[in-house]
């Protein structure tokens, strides 16, 4: 198991070993701590990549590249065709597996150019036995993941920010908005555009960091709050408010989920194959 420190110090000597680093970083803290690692072991020999695409919600590039240049390291910005992808678009149980194919595709497009090593991600401890499709992509691409092999779980990686006064340490999760899409419900840009917006919207209005409006078929909404708001919804009477500005954007019907906030409720309807847990690394 080991103590923190050994895990971070483990993170370090993975890293210096992997010699010229290519961090897939999408900003939030996983690929953080990994950028910064990076750049405190390799210096200039670390490099951070950010994709852009329309999943990525509003503020994420800007926040990437601000806490790109608070750690130091280099960092360039790509754009992915994943939309271009039918995998992709018909959102089976599997879909991130085309979009992180095409990610790594593109990131190893570079690696001539910048005459790096090894590209590693943010993957954790506590992403074992998760629904992880995307990793059998970076299986396939020889992509490493130094925080999942030093045994890092996500409130060790929170700390290990925290330490290194990287102001994402607390930042809640930011999964790509196609993740906010029912599975079987095909994937448009403009329907993760109005997940970006409503979400945007619900943010501003009711002042919560942490909420998800998972667009499920026939245009529904159901707007996932963390279950100690919900009184709050219904006592000053902000259902109807809700409601009638996500129907503005395009929702036909908005719902509210009685049972709160839950990361990953959409996987609640895999079952057998469907399911692709990640596997700690032999």
């Amino acid at each position: 198991m080991g103590t923190l420190e050994q895990k971070r110090q483990q993170l370090e000597i993975i890293l210096q070993e992997a010699g010229r680093v290519v961090v897939a970083f999408s900003g939030g803290v996983d690929s953080a701590v990994v950028a910064c690692a990076a750049q405190r072991v390799c210096g200039d020999q670390a490099v951070a990549v950010t994709a852009v695409s329309p999943s990525l919600a509003s503020g994420e590039l800007e926040n990437a590249i601000a806490i790109a240049g608070r750690i130091g390291i280099a960092h360039r910005v790509i754009g992915t065709q994943e939309f271009a992808s039918p995998g992709y678009l018909q959102n089976a149980s599997n879909r991130c597996y085309f979009c992180k194919t095409e990610l790594y595709t593109r990131i190893e497009e570079l690696l001539p150019e910048l005459e790096y090593d090894t590209l590693v991600n943010g993957a954790n401890a506590d992403d074992v036995g998760d629904h992880r499709p995307g990793m059998r992509a970076a299986t396939e691409h020889h992509v490493r993941s130094p925080l999942l092999e030093a045994g890092l779980t996500k409130d060790e990686v929170r700390a290990i920010a925290l330490q290194w006064e990287l102001p994402i340490w607390d930042k809640p999760a930011s999964p790509c908005l196609s993740s906010r899409i029912a599975y079987g419900v095909p994937v448009t840009p403009e329907r993760v555009a109005r997940v970006d917006a409503a979400e945007a919207w619900l943010r501003s209005e009711l002042g919560i960091r942490e909420l998800r409006v998972r667009h499920e078929a026939h245009e529904l909404a159901r707007v996932e709050l963390p279950f100690d708001q919900l009184p709050r919804i219904f006592a000053e009477q902000r259902a109807g408010k809700i409601a009638a500005q996500l129907r503005s954007l395009g929702f036909q019907y908005v719902t509210i989920d009685l049972e709160g906030f839950r990361s990953g409720s959409l996987n609640a309807v895999l079952t057998g194959e469907e399911l692709v847990p990640l596997r700690l690394p032999k």
